[in-house]
């Protein structure tokens, strides 16, 4: 069995008492005065408060992997990652899928409105974590502790929790300003009541928020791998403020590729390497020996199950071995994928991003993890059809030594840890934000950095590239060789203004099967409908 932070697996009387009706208003706090008192009447119960503010990154809900935190939004649809990774790799070339459920075809066709459900989902998961991070901060007082007899080491190490939860509530905060752009805000300061609503926040401000909590929790955070495994540390803060300064142009109109340049610079300073082989990071044994990962969301198949997170990357990327409708059959055994009895013929690539690996780079890059099978075509005329795409084998069940994992309930679900945070993604950044002039930057470095990333992955010299060949348009394609299927897709795309563009297009993109540029206010999602019929401080963002 995993090591699960705080053993978040053990806690479902907490996750019980705790906003199952969260209604997507941030300043509701939980109404169960019980779970209040008791929880935070101890340093244990802190420990344990802070435990179930994790626990909502890896579970859906209290009673199992059908159940839902929140109110009006079921389990399949209130997963964070699940949610974050359809509104990142749908919408982009690197993914389609052969489902019909309400929401998902409108992802590949960019044609998304404020009702659709996955998109409730993950705005309604990001609120609903941090109205629990909101609320956990709000018992964090120096006055609250000392009345309740906890002091010295006790008060130091609450201190040390609270930061941890106001870092989880910026990182939501920056998953809402990139997606969203202008949602409700609201802090443990926010005034509560049966008829108060948050005020609405625009994204530039919001950024400033963010980067200020950010800077400002940092110096409370532990030291780099000093925590424990899955929990935020300083590294954690300074590879999410690297990222979120890469995109400043992004949210303010301003880049700011000097301080992307500083923070990636911190983290790879802070004693990381590259895991030797790639594949290794994606496999249920990713949380052992890895020396990359800066912070990862952690599973369990057997401990913490549920229909979301890498169980369901991995079950939506194949086929049950038995299940083969028509005459071609489907090639995507989910016994390759370690989950014998799972495969959910979903999710698939479209042909562009194995066309990121030139040939003859497709079959000496080892991070092109495609498969190449008969009864698989790379082009797509019906999308319902999940042996046409290009299938990808990049998280997988099994372990590093080529055996399923442990066993687990129904042979379906995953022991394979999704990682937020990899050094990898940092050297890309460094190396962008140099190209683009950044304060700071190192040309020599940033093409150190990136061939380092190439020697990984063709396990010799022949992917090192020269400065001549380190452009922009490389560092794009680079990042979907390195990155693909880790929720960052559309974010680099908008970046570099080729997600609703004309000028870089893939099979179906704004419906067309040859692809097409879509209106630009797709940048960014709507609001809600739900909420906006709530919340009447909220202004729907244009163009919706």
């Amino acid at each position: 069995m995993k090591h699960i932070p705080f053993k978040i697996l053990l806690l479902p009387v907490l996750l019980t008492g705790l906003l199952t009706g969260c209604n997507k208003d941030l300043n509701r706090y939980p109404a169960n005065t019980v779970f209040t008192d008791s929880v935070y009447s101890s340093a244990s119960g802190y420990q344990l408060a802070l435990a179930n503010v994790y626990s909502g990154y890896t579970l859906t809900g209290a009673s199992g992997p059908s159940s839902s935190d929140i109110a009006g939004v079921d389990a399949g649809t209130s997963d964070f990652i699940r949610c974050l990774w359809n509104a990142e790799e749908l919408s982009t070339d690197e993914a389609v899928c052969a489902w019909g459920d309400p929401g998902v075809p409108d992802f590949h066709n960019m044609s998304w409105s404020s009702s659709d459900p996955i998109l409730i989902g993950l705005y309604s998961r990001s609120l609903y974590q941090i109205t629990l991070c909101n609320d956990f901060i709000s018992h964090c007082g120096s006055a609250e502790l000392a009345s309740k007899g906890i002091t010295g080491t006790s008060a130091a190490d609450i201190a040390a929790y609270k930061a941890e939860a106001r870092f989880l509530r910026a990182y939501q905060y920056s998953i809402l300003m990139d997606l969203f752009a202008n949602p409700p805000f609201a802090t443990e300061t926010t005034p509560v009541g049966p008829l108060s609503f948050p005020k609405q926040i625009q994204r530039a401000e919001l950024y400033q928020y963010v980067v200020s909590e950010l800077l400002s929790c940092d110096s409370t955070l532990m030291a780099p791998h000093t925590n424990e495994y899955g929990r935020a540390d300083q590294a954690a803060a300074w590879a999410l403020l690297a990222r979120i300064y890469l995109n400043a142009g992004v949210y303010t109109g301003t880049p700011d590729y000097a301080d992307a340049i500083t923070y990636s610079q911190m983290v790879i300073n802070a004693g990381y390497s590259l895991m030797p082989h790639y594949a290794n990071l994606f496999e249920a044994d990713n949380n052992l020996n890895n020396p990359e990962v800066i912070l990862a969301i952690p599973y369990d198949g057997i401990n913490t199950q549920t229909y979301g997170g890498t169980t369901f990357l991995v079950n939506s990327s194949c086929a049950n071995s038995t299940y083969t409708p028509g005459s071609a059959g489907y090639a995507m055994s989910s016994a390759t994928y370690g989950v014998p009895s799972g495969g959910w013929a979903g999710n698939r690539a479209t042909a562009n991003l194995p066309a990121l690996f030139p040939t003859p780079d497709t079959t000496v890059d080892k991070r092109g993890i495609f498969l190449n099978t008969p009864g698989v075509t790379n082009v797509i005329n019906n999308i319902a059809q999940f042996q046409q795409g290009i299938p990808v084998v990049k998280f997988t069940n099994i372990t590093s030594t080529g055996v399923e994992a442990e066993p687990n309930a129904g042979g379906t679900f995953c022991s394979t840890d999704f990682p937020l945070f990899r050094l990898a993604e940092q050297y890309l950044i460094f190396a962008e934000a140099t190209l683009q002039g950044g304060s700071g930057g190192n040309a020599g470095a940033a093409l150190n950095y990136v061939n380092m990333l190439r020697q990984r992955a063709y396990g010799d010299s022949a992917g090192i590239i020269t400065s001549a060949q380190l452009t922009l348009p490389f560092i794009l394609d680079e990042r979907g060789r390195e990155l693909y299927w880790e929720c960052l897709r559309r974010t680099d795309l908008v970046r570099f203004n080729e997600f609703t563009s004309g000028s870089y297009l893939w099979p179906w993109k704004g419906g067309v099967a040859s692809g097409t540029g879509v209106d630009g206010h797709l940048n960014i999602y709507p609001l809600p409908i739900t909420d906006l019929q709530t919340n009447p401080n909220l202004v729907q963002n244009p163009g919706y």
